[in-house]
């Protein structure tokens, strides 16, 4: 019953990737669009300040996920150590931790200054787009960040799930 269950789970899990997959092509046509949109109405360095902007964007978002998903299986390996544990796996894992946190914080910096960036940016396009056009900027830059968490989120509980049901089925005899 718990296969049958952790099966069903991770087929439903991998429709709705396939949803939020589908939404990210929607999302970068959209990308497309306003890209193309920019380079007509923008000076030509204002219109590389938002390329960069754009890309910089899924690159930060993109690592603090991957830091902060790192940073809480090695918390989480934390947890499970007993008196059992060797010392050297013990400090492997502090130092991990010691490392992944302080990587975190850079990223977090990151993204401070991609956020600043991106009042530069929206104060570049304030001059040239209607504020329909604006509203939709920001919906896109919304829709795109929250697209990639959602994606980082659904790969890994399809992860974790194909894991647990990996050594579920070794369990059985």
């Amino acid at each position: 019953e718990l296969i049958l269950s952790l099966r069903s789970k991770l087929q439903t899990l991998g429709e709705e990737r396939e949803l939020v997959l589908s939404e990210t092509r929607e999302c970068a046509e959209r990308g497309k669009e306003l890209e193309a949109m920019v380079r007509d109405v923008c000076k030509p360095n204002e219109f590389e300040r938002y390329m960069m902007f754009i890309g910089d964007l899924e690159k930060v978002v993109s690592l603090l996920l991957c830091l902060s998903s790192r940073l809480a299986r090695v918390q989480n390996a934390m947890k499970r150590i007993d008196e059992k544990t060797d010392a050297e796996e013990k400090q492997s894992l502090n130092e991990r931790h010691e490392l992944l946190s302080r990587q975190r914080e850079d990223a977090k910096e990151l993204k401070e200054n991609l956020d600043r960036r991106a009042r530069v940016v929206f104060g570049i396009l304030a001059k040239y787009l209607t504020d329909q056009q604006l509203q939709g900027y920001r919906h896109f830059v919304q829709v795109k960040t929250s697209l990639l968490i959602e994606q980082k989120d659904l790969e890994e509980q399809i992860k974790f799930l194909e894991e647990q049901l990996e050594n579920l089925e070794k369990s059985i005899p």
